[in-house]
């Protein structure tokens, strides 16, 4: 399936750039009058951008994948939780919107197993037409079913799926595998049956009870949507929900969703876990919870284990994440590695843009990845989505700033939406207005943010935000509104104030 204006040689995420001048700074040198060789591995959203660019440049790549072709996003993380999450909100509306005095609501009948195939008919798709079948046309590209471990700084011993081993030898290598659920030091927990975030978006089954370890992106997003589909959840959060973030955030959300029925417990650890007789005891300092289903979604660690890094002298930080620089560049000069096995963000539109720079960089080039502006979004109802730097990370880098929160009430297409709840924060430098950092929680606060990426990206104050033509009754206008506080009562202008 080839989406409009997209090129049908494109993966998910990838992205396409320009090599600049190719320089070979430290990099060992390759075989005179050969290919440079490059192994990728891994197959997800990082290495595919890394080898699809690489063979671009003219080497000979040598994909090395142990899973399934795709890795993360395609297979068991974004695309599927995000059907997942859109079916649990049509669900919802079906059941109860703020339209229902004139819209008669009818509770669905909630039927798992056909979700849960048209979920995987889609994943299906996406994987043929976006990983497997662009690999299988790209003759620069072969593709190696096994597990590879490094022998040296130039060679992998890889134990073929099908039996045996093959060698692969490399001028240039991109680590890219990846992570995968973190299980936390719960005494008991790893001898009870209990979901990670895989195995929730695999089943056919609703449990009428649901407890919930854990309080980021996985965890609320799910939490949610089984909440929707008719699940009872409790979520167990040991500080607050979304606690990494403005505190705003977490608040917000956390009145939503206690507004849905869904039981969220801050400030409650997990200390006992058991199962018997189908159903999980949960110990906490507050009390014991019971529950058919656990859910675990406390974070992810990245897959670096038993790839033989000792051979290469990389030794990964305390959370086992290969060190990269902002040129995708491990303490190996030839070595680099890209996504959620590594120190940076784990998105895979970060792993994508860092696999194409990486490629790029192996082939001699330059190119750097800046995440002072990447937008992130959290896929709940409201979505909660930001970019830049909050207020406390301000103050920890010694930046004195100037803030202000716009509630949703002012903002005209919210109101129409009968959706009021959630709020836009903007975070100026003092002094010269410009933005530095926006967090928002509202409807489609997602498709909201890149607009505000782009204003930090280009350096914009909050007077020139507010300056802007925002069409009228959009939720992005809301980023103008907010902008508009920092000198004026927006409860005193008209609708369309300029």
């Amino acid at each position: 399936m080839k989406a409009e204006g997209q090129s049908a040689l494109s993966s998910c995420c990838a992205e396409s750039t320009s090599p600049g001048s190719p320089t070979n700074g430290d990099l060992p040198a390759t075989r005179p009058g050969s290919p440079v060789r490059v192994a990728v591995i891994g197959s997800g959203g990082g290495a595919m951008a890394a080898a699809l660019k690489a063979a671009e440049l003219g080497a000979q790549v040598t994909l090395v994948e142990h899973g399934v072709i795709g890795g993360t996003c395609v297979n068991i993380g974004c695309v599927p939780s995000k059907i997942l999450v859109r079916a649990a909100h049509v669900a919802h509306l079906r059941r109860s919107s703020p339209f229902d005095l004139g819209l008669s609501a009818t509770a669905p009948i909630v039927r798992r197993p056909l979700l849960l195939r048209q979920q995987r008919a889609r994943v299906n798709e996406l994987r043929h037409a976006k990983y497997e079948n662009i690999l299988a046309e790209n003759a620069s590209i072969t593709v190696v079913h096994g597990t590879a471990v490094f022998r040296d700084a130039a060679s992998l011993s890889v134990a073929l799926a099908d039996g045996g081993e093959q060698l692969v030898h490399f001028d240039r290598c991109v680590i890219a595998t990846g992570a995968s659920p973190a299980v936390p030091p719960i005494s008991g927990l790893r001898e009870t049956p209990y979901w990670n975030s895989t195995d929730a978006l695999a089943s056919d089954d609703i449990p009428p009870r649901l407890a919930v370890i854990g309080s980021s992106a996985v965890a609320v997003e799910l939490a949610q949507a089984f909440a929707r589909l008719g699940s009872q959840v409790a979520i167990l959060a040991r500080s607050t929900l979304l606690f990494r973030e403005d505190p705003i955030l977490g608040e917000e959300l956390t009145a939503a969703f206690r507004a849905e029925g869904i039981d969220v417990r801050t400030q409650t650890e997990v200390h006992q876990a058991s199962f018997h007789d189908g159903l999980f005891r949960l110990e906490t300092d507050a009390g014991f919870v019971e529950a058919e289903q656990l859910l675990v979604a406390t974070g992810r660690t990245p897959n670096t284990t038993g790839l033989g890094l000792e051979r290469l002298g990389l030794v990964p930080d305390t959370r086992g994440a290969i060190v990269v620089d902002d040129q995708m560049r491990t303490s190996t000069p030839n070595v680099y590695a890209v996504g959620d096995c590594t120190t940076q963000p784990q998105f895979v539109y970060v792993a994508a843009a860092a696999g194409t720079r990486a490629a790029v960089n192996l082939m001699g080039g330059q190119r750097t990845l800046d995440l002072s502006s990447m937008p992130a979004v959290i896929f709940t109802d409201p979505q909660v989505a930001t970019v830049g730097i909050s207020e406390e990370e301000a103050r920890l880098r010694g930046v004195e700033t100037d803030s202000r929160t716009l509630s949703l009430e002012h903002v005209p297409r919210a109101l129409v939406n009968f959706e009021t709840r959630g709020a836009i924060k903007l975070v100026a430098e003092a002094g010269t207005g410009r933005l530095l950092g926006v967090q928002a929680i509202s409807s489609e606060a997602g498709e909201i943010i890149q607009t505000a990426a782009l204003a930090i990206r280009a350096r914009m104050t909050v007077n020139d935000l507010a300056d802007q033509l925002f069409p009228y009754l959009t939720m992005v206008e809301g980023l103008k509104l907010a902008a508009q506080t920092f000198t004026k009562d927006v409860s005193q202008l008209s609708c369309c104030a300029g």
